[in-house]
């Protein structure tokens, strides 16, 4: 759950920073499928944790990014 999360947040805060992110999705696409699989909400759970934390780290970016 916790890749899932941290993938997302990242996702946001690039786009936030317009910054193009390395994909590398391969490499936890097992993972986020059996989470997904084990709850049909857990996407929408993700999305809000990542938003809260992309906004967290957002926040301490110079204000001219």
């Amino acid at each position: 759950r916790e890749e899932l999360v941290a993938e997302m947040a990242s996702a946001f805060a690039c786009a936030s920073l317009s910054i193009q992110p390395t994909v590398r999705h391969v490499d936890y696409i097992g993972s986020w499928l059996a989470v997904l699989r084990e709850d049909e909400k857990a996407i929408f759970r993700a999305a809000s944790a990542a938003s809260k934390a992309a906004d967290y780290l957002l926040a301490f970016a110079p204000e001219a990014v």
